[in-house]
């Protein structure tokens, strides 16, 4: 299969792992954790445990990640509240995207460990990625491409707006 190089990935990802001098900068999840910019970072929802965000190289339109504020790798590491408040964070994110953007179904899931698929391996966070049927073309199995049929910031509004109607409605 052949694959579409793109090294912008890697750098993004790099950049938050490795300074210019090769030393550990920091977790591209922590530091948007402490960011107060959700809108810049495209965070959706912020909790007592976690926070849902959108993903910056979606497999899907509306592609979620709810990541835990502690940094830990392991599953098995969350306490009970931190897993607890993953659960209803998940839940939420369904919600969100089922009024927001009508999928069919979903993929929920975290990659655990690097050679498991992980991009980010040292901070836990788990997947909801929308899907609807018939959204596979020939592009992911010619090209290993996939299509985003909307601008990711119009994709964050209307999942705020979404939020504000599920809280205030």
């Amino acid at each position: 299969m052949n694959r579409l190089w793109s090294p912008w990935r890697s750098k993004y990802i790099e950049s938050f792992v490795h300074d210019g001098d090769g030393k550990e900068a920091g977790c591209i999840f922590c530091a948007k954790i402490s960011s107060k910019d959700d809108e810049s970072n495209l965070v959706v929802h912020r909790s007592s445990h976690s926070l849902i965000m959108m993903n910056l190289y979606p497999y899907n339109s509306g592609h979620l990640m709810v990541v835990p504020f502690g940094h830990k790798a392991a599953f098995e590491d969350l306490t009970g509240e931190e897993n607890a408040d993953v659960m209803r964070e998940t839940r939420l994110s369904i919600e969100m995207l089922r009024l927001a953007l009508h999928p069919d179904g979903f993929n929920f899931g975290a990659n655990l460990g690097r050679v498991s698929g992980a991009g980010i391996a040292d901070h836990i966070h788990f997947h909801i990625v929308p899907r609807w049927n018939g959204d596979t073309n020939f592009m992911p199995v010619l090209a290993d491409t996939k299509i985003i049929s909307e601008e990711m910031k119009d994709t964050w509004k209307k999942l705020v707006n979404t939020l504000s109607s599920i809280r205030h409605g």
